[in-house]
């Protein structure tokens, strides 16, 4: 099927709108760590009678990077990627984008990247989908780095050592308050408590995330732990594949691993340790955070837990997903070729699962045991990250002014205060902390 035979098969799409739904099986719709709630998506502006005409790769290119510019606040990123591509652009309908985000809320990844590749893949296939997924992450890429060379050069300075005090205490909050999100819609039964508790001890002593997420799934096929139920029975009728396309580009990556393990043994370790993150990384960017941690701190010893911190809240302070904090570690451990090969790997896995799942997702969403795994999964992940506030609690050295502004961080958070202001309150609060 040609780009414009899409263009006209969406055109012709009349169902009625859904509210996008977050990581998590199709329905009911619960909510991702980042809080993103469907409200915020139908607060945009009617959706348009028709779609335009499909632009092209590099359109979508440059659109994306655009945006990818100003796209901070976590759960705002869908927003903003909403009101561009169907509002203003008039891309995909609104139907169309809120199937999209489903299907990258059902998915491991970081939803906002998966989600512009969607709407790149609907309009020009799978150039599209490069190109936008490209195009959002770019400037992720170049701030976090950019961040990362200043870190290296003047962490050790008594400005900076008072704005990364009031950070860290920040970044505890904000996963705790990603902890209570996942918690308050995931936990359906009570002994859904039980698996939250036993993935907490897990990962509270050292135990592989991995084993912990796979050992959830198990149990969730077992036993009923969430009230998902399979898909409507709408279906968007046969969607094109974009089989040799996605094995030429795993080939060219199982080549590239092949040349890093002959020539350079630590870029292949990152490089298959972040594939193996982002592969696993069920329930959005913070759902990465307690398998990053393990791995980059516990088992390599890449970092020490204090640089990893350091390394979320640059994520925080970028526009873009917080899975760049494997931006920010690969810098730290081997440079910038470290931090290329981090960022390229944190992210492939998720895009080629988007591309390939995408003409199937209609019948996956409806199958009872995917959805049971899944609600597995995420409470899982309510424990891992509960785990992980914990420990990264540990590693702040606390003060009567961090604990105030941790608190402070944490109550505006729960009171629904854009991200972006509470990281930006508290780089103030710390810089006049520092001048006094």
């Amino acid at each position: 099927m040609s780009d414009t035979d899409r263009s006209e098969s969406r055109k012709a799409v009349s169902a009625p709108e859904t509210a996008p739904i977050p990581k998590a099986p199709p329905t009911p719709p619960p909510e991702a760590p980042t809080a993103r709630s469907s409200s915020s998506a139908e607060a945009a502006s009617p959706e348009p009678a028709s779609l335009a005409t499909p632009p092209t790769p590099a359109a979508i290119f440059l659109a994306f990077l655009r945006l990818g510019v100003t796209s901070f606040g976590g759960p705002a990123m869908i927003v903003y990627i909403r009101n561009m591509t169907v509002n203003k652009k008039r891309w995909v309908t609104g139907e169309t984008f809120n199937d999209g985000v489903a299907l990258c809320q059902a998915i491991p990844g970081a939803t906002a990247m998966q989600s512009s590749a969607y709407v790149g893949l609907q309009v020009r296939g799978f150039s599209g989908a490069a190109a936008a997924f490209t195009g959002f992450g770019l400037p992720a890429f170049v701030f976090v780095l950019g961040l990362a060379v200043l870190y290296q050069i003047g962490h050790g300075a008594p400005l900076v050592i008072s704005l990364l005090s009031g950070l860290r205490a920040v970044v505890v909050a904000l996963v705790a308050n990603a902890a209570v999100n996942f918690a308050q819609t995931t936990i359906k039964k009570w002994w859904g408590l039980a698996v939250v508790a036993a993935a907490a001890a897990a990962l509270y002593f050292k135990v592989s995330p991995i084993f912990v997420i796979l050992a959830a799934a198990a149990l969730g096929l077992a036993l009923p732990l969430g009230t998902q139920k399979p898909g409507g029975d709408r279906q968007s009728g046969k969607q094109r594949t974009f089989l040799r396309p996605l094995l030429t580009l795993v080939g060219v990556v199982v080549v590239a691993l092949g040349v890093l393990a002959a020539l350079d043994w630590p870029l292949f370790k990152l490089a298959v340790t972040v594939l193996r993150i982002d592969l696993f990384a069920f329930g959005g960017g913070f759902a990465s955070l307690p398998i990053m941690q393990h791995e980059f701190v516990d088992v390599h010893h890449w970092v020490t837990a204090k640089v990893f911190i350091d390394g979320i809240a640059v994520g925080q302070v970028t526009p873009g997903p917080i899975v760049t904090t494997a931006t920010f570690v690969g810098y730290m451990y081997l440079g910038f070729m470290g931090a290329v090969i981090a960022t390229l790997c944190i992210f492939l896995p998720s895009f080629v699962l988007l591309v390939f799942v995408t003409p199937y997702f209609d019948r996956i969403k409806r199958n009872r045991f995917f959805n049971r795994a899944i609600a597995g999964i995420l409470l899982s992940f309510v424990g891992l990250l509960l785990a992980v506030t914990v420990r990264l609690g540990l590693n702040v050295t606390w003060e009567i002014w961090t604990a105030i502004l941790a608190v402070a961080a944490f109550v505006a958070l729960r009171l629904k205060a854009d991200i972006m202001w509470v990281v930006l309150g508290s780089i103030v609060v710390s810089l006049v902390v520092g001048v006094v």
